[in-house]
């Protein structure tokens, strides 16, 4: 079991789904568009992550992606007809399941040159250990684009954006991350209304070996946003958890992130030796939210942040 869960954080991290959540540097900032053709938008050509110019002729009418948040952004995008071929994580929505599983984070080449697509959609957290089967892609003869690693609000708005501006769907992208801000501000208005801060902690991996998010965190962005503090954030990034920390803290709010694959996490964190007179424990205060809610950098990242507020604060986030 240790081993396993070792296996599923490393899986977690490797993907690019446990993302650090900070601004980004001038130089970092992505290219747009800069090509156009007809009134289409096509031909087009776009820099990727890797600043590597992908141009497209016309809106392509098969794609692989190969990480789920992207295939999650092309299905809201409404092009479940165009997807041919999806990685062996992709798991939303359910008509993923019916797409053609093109492998783990070591893909199949042969497989998805066979899918003829037109355009294959990588990411930049994987491309380096990916390099030598996106070369061997991009031999074949297919257009491969690297998305950006998002480590922000806003930089996920703007994968959104180019995404939809490599598909043919710019004004429908430009309508998702508007209602995302729209549903984003209305969740922090009411967080507003919070009259006691409540103190969380967030456990990402279970026991034996604990982890915890820090400072720069999508998740801790999170608890900022539905105006709670982060008990870990005097650290950085992904902690592995010492519990006498945690029971030190004493937070009034634990939030575990992995019930999707270890059962009862409540049972779990409760029924800890000396957690007992931890004030969440006392009082019942754990919930599980799952984690492509608040981990994957697509179009749910909001509904992973009501999840959390309604966790935290369910008198004030009450349906």
């Amino acid at each position: 079991m240790k081993h396993t869960l070792k296996a599923i954080l490393a899986l977690l991290l490797a993907v690019g789904f446990l993302s650090a959540c900070g601004t980004s540097n001038d130089d970092q900032k992505k290219e747009h568009a800069e090509v156009s053709g007809d009134q289409s938008g096509f031909p087009l050509s776009l820099k990727d992550a890797l600043d590597h110019k992908v141009t497209l002729e016309e809106k392509p009418k098969h794609i692989v992606s190969l990480i789920p948040s992207n295939t999650e952004i092309l299905f809201e995008l409404g092009l479940n007809k165009e997807i041919v071929g999806v990685s062996d994580f992709d798991n939303y929505p359910e008509e993923a399941a019916d797409k053609e599983k093109i492998g783990g984070m070591e893909f199949n080449v042969e497989k998805i040159v066979g899918l003829n697509p037109d355009l294959v959609l990588a990411h930049e957290s994987t491309a380096k250990s990916a390099e030598e089967g996106l070369n061997q892609l991009r031999d074949a003869g297919l257009n491969v684009f690297i998305v950006h690693d998002a480590k922000s609000f806003e930089e996920v708005y703007g994968t959104i954006n180019d995404i939809g501006t490599l598909v043919g769907k710019k004004d429908q992208a430009a309508s998702i991350v508007s209602d995302m801000k729209s549903d984003l501000k209305s969740i922090q208005e009411k967080a507003g209304e919070v009259s006691e801060k409540k103190r969380v902690y967030v456990e990402v991996s279970p026991s034996p070996d604990i982890y915890s998010t820090g400072k720069n965190t999508f998740i801790d962005q999170m608890l900022s946003m539905v105006n709670a503090e982060n008990v870990m954030s005097d650290q950085e990034g992904w902690v592995q958890v010492n519990q006498e920390a945690v029971i030190s803290a004493n937070p009034d709010v634990i939030i575990t992130t992995y019930g999707y694959y270890s059962e009862n996490p409540k049972e779990q964190v409760m029924g800890r030796e000396g957690w007992k007179d931890v004030s969440a424990v006392k009082n019942g205060e754990v919930y599980d939210v799952h984690s492509d809610l608040v981990t994957r950098t697509g179009p749910r990242l909001v509904e992973g942040v009501e999840e959390i507020a309604k966790s935290i604060y369910p008198e004030v986030f009450a349906e």
